[in-house]
């Protein structure tokens, strides 16, 4: 028989289950190295606050909020903390989703790693060399990878191939 002492139990269980997920990625996040660094005081003073959030905090920009998704020149896009080259734009899509999705990173650009925040298992992206969070990764993506790149365009800055 559930009773209301069972409830509260099974609630507090979840609850802390979830909270631990938060703090291993983040702690994982924090305990990792990378080839651009700076100091907290650094990334807010190099960064927008909505870019700090997002690179630096893990956050999610709204959907169709960036001027990114309609974004179709030839060109690059490349972390916005950094200025690393991450996608070609040959390899952007409209997924729907309403933030700029691509099929596949350049090489040795993006790196992964699983995210249990928020009660579910997802791959986090995050820019190799700094370790901006850029988005997530997803498996119904197009031809030929299958993959969905699925990026915060605040995390982003585009520029054009000269014509």
């Amino acid at each position: 028989m559930t009773t209301r002492r069972h409830l509260i139990l099974g609630a507090a269980s979840s609850a802390a289950a979830l909270y631990a997920g938060v703090f291993q990625l983040r702690a994982t996040a924090a305990t990792e190295t990378f080839e651009v660094s700076y100091t907290d005081a650094q990334w807010r003073a190099r960064l927008s606050p909505q870019q700090y959030a997002v690179l630096r905090q893990e956050g999610t920009e709204p959907a169709g909020s960036s001027p990114l998704n309609k974004e179709h020149r030839p060109g690059i896009f490349s972390c916005a903390a950094c200025a690393l080259p991450l996608f070609a734009s040959t390899t952007k899509f409209d997924s729907g989703t309403g933030w700029p999705s691509f099929w596949k990173p350049l090489d040795k650009a993006v790196a992964t790693r699983q995210d249990r925040s928020f009660g579910m298992v997802r791959t986090e992206a995050h820019c190799r060399r700094c370790g901006g969070h850029l988005g997530h990764v997803f498996d119904d993506g197009p031809p030929p990878t299958g993959l969905r790149y699925c990026m915060n365009g605040l995390s982003l800055i585009f520029a054009p191939t000269p014509a």
